[in-house]
C-alpha cells in the first residue's frame, strides 16, 4: 500500500532515536553512525527490527548525516546500499502485522547558506540530490527530511528531492524554546513554504520534549492542510556517570504525544532519547481510547465521532498566505499593504541605480518601505538596459538579507521569475499570470515547483474587457485552467485592472465592480495597483485615497500602493480602525501622532556620517557601511569610530536579538556591516595599531567527530566584531589540538560546539583535557543538544544558548 493512501484512513507511527541506541551499542564518541550500516549491520538491523515490533509503521534509515560533504561517492552510495537492505531485511524479519515503510533519512549538511553563512544555495541542493538520487536507486517508499533548523537549507533539500523522484516527502524542523527556527522562521512560515512547494506532510522533532513541542505543533494545525508531524525528544538532556540520559519517561511521553494526536497531529514518533519502549507506549495508549477502532494493519480512525478529529482528517485548510525567511502574511479580513517602490517606472534615480548596480540604493528603498508599515516588497527591476534575470534574483536574495517582509516578485520574463523564485527563501507573491494561454502555460508551472500566491490579471488574448462581466469571465478561466495543474484558488488574488479614469471615466466602476463579485461569488481574495486610477492628473494622492478607500469598501484583499504618501496611510489606518481591525485604536493613534511636524523623524542628512554608520550597521547595508566608515576617517580617530559607532551598533542589535525582535540573519548581516567598516579602519591604520585594541584570545572549535561547525561559525563572527583574537580550529577537532592550542596561546576562553548526541562525549573528554593541562581557561559550550544542566555536568563553565551569550560571557572575562 502507498503510504499515502494508508495515511488517509490511518495514524502513522515513526521510530525513535538511532543514536543514543547505537551508543549503547559500543559506537565511540566521533564515530560517524552511518558507517555502522556497513561495519556493524546486525546492530542496525536489530534496531530497525525492534521498533517495526514496538509498532513503528515507518522507520527512517540509519542516514541522517550520509552526505557528499562526509563521504566520497563511493563510500556514500555503499552506506545508502547498506542502510536500506538493513532497513528492509528488518522489516521482513519483523513480528509487526501493520503496514510498514522504509523512509530514506535525510538530515541536515551542517553548513549556513548564503548570504548568512558560506555555502551557495545550489551546491545544497546538489549535495543532497545525489543523497537522494542513491535512495532512489536502492529503493526507499519515500523521504524523510529532518532535524532542518533553516528554512533556506529545508528548501534546497525539498527542491532536490521533488527533482530527482516523485516519492512521497515528509519535511521536518527543529525548533527552539522561542518556537521558530535557529534562522527565525516561525511554524507558520513554514508550512507555508513546504505545502506550496508540495510535502506531503509537515512537523517538527528533536530540540524539545512532547509537552514542550505541543505549542508548536498547534499552530502548525491551525494553518497546514497536509498532515502534521510530531516527533519530539524524551525530554531535556543530562550527563550521568558520563552517559547522556533524558527526564521523560516512556509514559509520560507517550501521555503528552498521545493529548497530540487528540488534537489533529496524524503522524506521530520520538527522537533524541526515545526506544522502542516509547513507540510502544505510544501505540499502546492510542489503542486503548475507546474512540479507536483496533485492527490489524493499524489504527482506524473513520469512526471517531468528536469534531476536533473530522476538521482534522479533512486537513484542508481555505488560508491564502505567503511568507518570508521568518513569518507568514494572511490574506484575511485585514488589508494586505504590497509597497511598489522598487520599481523603476517614472523613477530616474532608481533606474541608474540598477544600470550601475548600486544595489545599496535598491536595499534602501526596501528599508524605507518596511519602516513605513507594508506587509509585502513589490521588486520590480524591467527595463532595457540591464539582464533582467541576475538583476532581478540578485535583487531577491540582497532584500532577503536585509528584509523580513515577504517578496511580490514582479516581472513579465518567465525565466527571470524562476531564477528569483528558486533563489526565494519562503513562498512569494508571484506577479503575474493573466487569462492568455502563453502566459497561464508559463507561469503556473513556476507556482506549483516553487510555491506561491500568484497575482492574476482580468485580461486575455482579446485584451482588457470593458465590463465587470467580461473581467469575471477570464477569471473563471483562470481558475479552472489552474485547477488543471493542481493549483487551489486559495493562492490566486485577483487583480481586476485599475484602469485610469482621465482616458476612460466608467474605469473605476467596473474594476470595483469586477473586484467585489470576484471576492463574493467566486470567494477568491484581491489585489490592485491603486496608484493607476490617477495617471494624468493633478494631486494624484487625493484621487488615490479616495479610490482606495472604496475599494477596500467592496473587499480589496491587497493594495500595492505608495507607503510613502501620508493620505494612502491615512485612509488605511482609518480603515483599519472604522472596521475593528485596530485594538483600541493603537496603531491609528500611533500613526497619527507621527504626522505631527514636532514627531516626524528626522532623516539622516551626509552630515550625520556617525549616525549613518551606525544605522547602515543595524540594518546590515555593508557596502554602505565601508563607504560612510572611509568617509568619517578623513576627520575622525580610529578608535573613536570604533567605540562610538560601530560597538553601539552592534549593542543595539545585539541587545535586539536576546529580547527577540531581531533574528539571527539580521545579527549576522549587521556583524557583515561591522565587518566591512573594521576592514576600511584596518587598512587606514595598516594592521599596526589596531591590534593593540584587541581584547584576549578566544579559541573556538566544533568537537571531534563532528562536522557541523554553522553555531561554531557565527559566535567566531560575532566575538571578532566585538574585538576578541578568535583562532578558529575548525570543525572535528580531537581534545590534544584543542589543548594544545590553548597551552600554546595561554587562551583565557575557549569554545566548544557540539551537534549530535553522538559527538558530546568529546566534548566532556575535550573539557577533562583543559582542566589538566589548562586549568586557567574558562570553557563555553554551546550546541543543540545542550542545555545548561548537561553544561554543567560535563564540568563547563558557562552553557551559552546563541552567540550573544557568549559574547556577553566572554566581556566579564575579558574585563
Amino acid at each position: 500500500m502507498n503510504i499515502l493512501d494508508y495515511l488517509k484512513n490511518n495514524i502513522l507511527y515513526l521510530d525513535g532515536g538511532m543514536g543514543t541506541l547505537l551508543q549503547k551499542s559500543g559506537l565511540k564518541p566521533g564515530e560517524h553512525p552511518e558507517v555502522w550500516n556497513i561495519t556493524n549491520p546486525q546492530t542496525i538491523q536489530n534496531i530497525h527490527r525492534d521498533y517495526f515490533d514496538a509498532g513503528s509503521n515507518v522507520v527512517n534509515t540509519n542516514t541522517f548525516g550520509a552526505n557528499s560533504l562526509k563521504f566520497t561517492d563511493d563510500e556514500l552510495e555503499s552506506i545508502i546500499k547498506s542502510a536500506i537492505e538493513n532497513a528492509r531485511i528488518a522489516r521482513d524479519t519483523s513480528k509487526g502485522t501493520q503496514e510498514k515503510f522504509i523512509a530514506l533519512d535525510l538530515g541536515p549538511t551542517g553548513k549556513l547558506l548564503k548570504p548568512y553563512g558560506d555555502f551557495e544555495f545550489e551546491d545544497a541542493v546538489n549535495v543532497f540530490k545525489k543523497t537522494v538520487g542513491m535512495g532512489v536507486k536502492f529503493g526507499v517508499d519515500l523521504v524523510f527530511i529532518e532535524t532542518m533548523n533553516d528554512s533556506y537549507e529545508t528548501k534546497a533539500a525539498l527542491l532536490a528531492v521533488k527533482e530527482m523522484c516523485d516519492l512521497p516527502v515528509f519535511v521536518s524542523n527543529a525548533y527552539g524554546e522561542d518556537g521558530k527556527l535557529m534562522t527565525g522562521a516561525s511554524p507558520e512560515a513554514m508550512v507555508c513554504m513546504l505545502e506550496g512547494m508540495g510535502a506531503d506532510a509537515i512537523g517538527l522533532n528533536c530540540s524539545l520534549g512532547p509537552r514542550e513541542l505541543g505549542s508548536i505543533a498547534e499552530k502548525m494545525l491551525a494553518v497546514a492542510s497536509v498532515p502534521v508531524i510530531m516527533k519530539p525528544n524524551a525530554g531535556l538532556p543530562k550527563s550521568v556517570d558520563g552517559k547522556t540520559v533524558y527526564d521523560v519517561d516512556s509514559d509520560e511521553f507517550a501521555d503528552a504525544l498521545k493529548m497530540m494526536i487528540d488534537k489533529g497531529v496524524r503522524i506521530a514518533g520520538g527522537c533524541c532519547g526515545t526506544t522502542p519502549e516509547y513507540i510502544k507506549s505510544l501505540v499502546d495508549k492510542v489503542k486503548a481510547q475507546e474512540r479507536f477502532e483496533a485492527s490489524a494493519d493499524g489504527i482506524k480512525v473513520e469512526n471517531r465521532p468528536d469534531i476536533i478529529w473530522e476538521d482534522a482528517l479533512k486537513g484542508y485548510k481555505d488560508i491564502t498566505m505567503v511568507s518570508s525567511y521568518t513569518h507568514a502574511v494572511v490574506f484575511d479580513k485585514s488589508p494586505v499593504l504590497i509597497g511598489e517602490r522598487i520599481n523603476p517606472t517614472g523613477k530616474k534615480r532608481f533606474k541608474q541605480a540598477l544600470i550601475e548596480g548600486d544595489m545599496d540604493y535598491v536595499l534602501t528603498e526596501g528599508i524605507r518601505q518596511q519602516e513605513k508599515g507594508v506587509h509585502i516588497l513589490d521588486v520590480n527591476v524591467g527595463i532595457p538596459d540591464i539582464d533582467e534575470e541576475k538583476v532581478l534574483s540578485d535583487t531577491v536574495f540582497n532584500l532577503q538579507a536585509v528584509s523580513d517582509l515577504p517578496l511580490q516578485i514582479d516581472t513579465s520574463n518567465p525565466k527571470a521569475m524562476e531564477k528569483a523564485l528558486r533563489l526565494y527563501n519562503g513562498k512569494a507573491m508571484i506577479n503575474s499570470v493573466n487569462g492568455k494561454k502563453e502566459s497561464m502555460h508559463a507561469i503556473f508551472p513556476l507556482v506549483k515547483k516553487y510555491g506561491g500566491v500568484v497575482v492574476a490579471l482580468t485580461l486575455d488574448e482579446n485584451g482588457i474587457p470593458d465590463t465587470i462581466e467580461g473581467r469575471v469571465a477570464i477569471a473563471r478561466k483562470i481558475l479552472d485552467t489552474a485547477k488543471v495543474y493542481g493549483i487551489d484558488k486559495k493562492d490566486i488574488v485577483f487583480d481586476t485592472l485599475a484602469m485610469a479614469v482621465s482616458a476612460d471615466k466608467d474605469a473605476c466602476k467596473v474594476t470595483l465592480g469586477a473586484l467585489e463579485v470576484i471576492k463574493n461569488e467566486l470567494g477568491c481574495h484581491t489585489s490592485l495597483g491603486v496608484s493607476n486610477v490617477s495617471f494624468g492628473l493633478p494631486s494624484r494622492d487625493a484621487i488615490n485615497s479616495v479610490y482606495f478607500a472604496s475599494a477596500l469598501e467592496r473587499g480589496l484583499s491587497a493594495a500595492i500602493m505608495n507607503p510613502h504618501s501620508d493620505q494612502m496611510m491615512q485612509t488605511y489606518y482609518s480603515y483599519m480602525a472604522l472596521n475593528g481591525f485596530d485594538e483600541n485604536f493603537a496603531e491609528y493613534i500611533t500613526f497619527m501622532e507621527g504626522m505631527k511636524p514636532e514627531n516626524k523623524p528626522t532623516e539622516i542628512v551626509s552630515g550625520d556620517a556617525h549616525g549613518a554608520l551606525k544605522n547602515a550597521i543595524i540594518k546590515g547595508l555593508k557596502d554602505k557601511a565601508g563607504v560612510i566608515c572611509d568617509e568619517l576617517l578623513k576627520e575622525n580617530a580610529p578608535l573613536e569610530i570604533v567605540n562610538g559607532d560601530i560597538i553601539p551598533a552592534l549593542d543595539i542589535v545585539g541587545r535586539g536579538f536576546e529580547e527577540k525582535t531581531v533574528y539571527l540573519p539580521q545579527l549576522l548581516m549587521s556583524a557583515e556591516g561591522a565587518k566591512c567598516a573594521f576592514e576600511r579602519i584596518k587598512e587606514h591604520m595598516s594592521g599596526s595599531k589596531l591590534d593593540n585594541t584587541k581584547k584576549c584570545t578566544f579559541v573556538i572549535a566544533t568537537v571531534h567527530g563532528d562536522i557541523h561547525d554553522i553555531g561554531k561559525n557565527i559566535v567566531k563572527l560575532i566575538l571578532e566584531n566585538y574585538g576578541f583574537n578568535v583562532i578558529d580550529l575548525g570543525k572535528d577537532v580531537p581534545p590534544e589540538v584543542i589543548a594544545d592550542k590553548v597551552a600554546e596561546t595561554r587562551a583565557p576562553l575557549v569554545g566548544l560546539s557540539a551537534l549530535m548526541t553522538t559527538t558530546v562525549p568529546y566534548m566532556e573528554e575535550t573539557i577533562k583535557l583543559l582542566r589538566e593541562r589548562a586549568p586557567w581557561c574558562k570553557v563555553i559550550v554551546g550546541g543543540a543538544v545542550l542545555t545548561k544542566e548537561y553544561a554543567d555536568t560535563i564540568g563547563a563553565d558557562m552553557y551559552a544558548k546563541d552567540a550573544m551569550e557568549a559574547v556577553r560571557y566572554a566581556d566579564t572575562i575579558n574585563g
